[in-house]
């Protein structure tokens, strides 16, 4: 079973920037994973914000287009989530899994965007 450990979230104010983290453990077959990265804001469901193929092809929610980049690092098992010029509507909690979700849910990390 794979584990997730999000990290890097904090509060932020409007026009920053944060570097979002996520390890994983629990398996030796990371690089062949697509991954992704879920927001879930107030009230609202979680959703896809940036995805990663096993190759490296991102893709992005049209929100964040511009504004995030997602990446990651075979070798530590990691990826990351840089968000630029974020904005209020970016507020939320933060979570990594596989693009299609298909592990248990880490605790994820918050990220507050607010003056």
């Amino acid at each position: 079973q794979v584990q997730l450990v999000e990290s890097g979230g904090g509060l932020v104010q409007p026009g920053g920037s944060l570097r979002l983290s996520c390890a994983a453990s629990g398996t030796s077959m990371f690089s062949l994973y697509a991954m992704g990265w879920f927001r879930q804001a107030p009230g609202k469901e979680r959703e896809l914000v940036a995805h990663i193929s096993l190759n490296g092809i991102t893709n992005y929610a049209d929100s964040v287009k511009g504004r995030f980049a997602i990446s990651r690092d075979n070798a530590k098992n990691t990826v990351f989530l840089q968000m630029n010029s974020l904005k209020p509507e970016d507020t939320g909690v933060y979570y990594c899994n596989h693009r299609d979700s298909r592990w248990s849910w880490g605790q994820g990390t918050q990220v507050t965007v607010s003056s």
